[in-house]
């Protein structure tokens, strides 16, 4: 009795959670495609997604160890860890900053912005192919809880 009572407050009917479920699928899809992208590419998931930051940053602005740690949503050490591992594989470089000796700036070498390129054309086509579906989520998650069906 209780639980009904709640579901009412919130207004949310089956076809509301079936569409928070839904959505929750097709993202853990993506993100086990790209895991499975990045592997394939003999990287981590995590080595994809730092070098997709690195090659996103605003072009007149440097990526900084911290900077990479916010992107990342991980503490400074782990993403200094994640560097060394991508500096060994020849990803990505680290430079000296121009304007602060205490800064080390974050570049993908050419290596790293060619696997990058072939891991990114992947991930957009795979976007492309599930867009339509994400895009129905994402306007019936916009409506109102209970516009749907019971």
């Amino acid at each position: 009795m209780l639980l009904k009572k709640a579901e009412k407050r919130f207004q949310l009917k089956t076809s509301d959670y079936a569409q928070l479920a839904g959505f929750r699928h097709a993202l853990l899809g993506f993100l086990r495609f790209s895991e499975d992208a990045a592997t394939e590419a003999g990287l981590t998931a995590q080595h994809y997604q730092a070098m997709l930051v690195l090659r996103g940053w605003p072009e007149d602005r440097r990526v900084s160890i911290n900077d990479l740690a916010q992107q990342l949503f991980i503490k400074h050490n782990s993403a200094v860890g994640l560097v060394d591992r991508l500096a060994q594989e020849g990803l990505v470089a680290r430079e000296p900053s121009s304007s602060d000796r205490r800064r080390v700036d974050l570049l993908l070498t050419s290596r790293g912005r060619t696997v990058l390129a072939k891991l990114a054309a992947m991930h957009r086509r795979e976007l492309q192919r599930i867009g339509p579906a994400l895009e129905r989520f994402l306007v019936e998650l916009s409506r109102e809880p209970g516009d749907g069906a019971p």
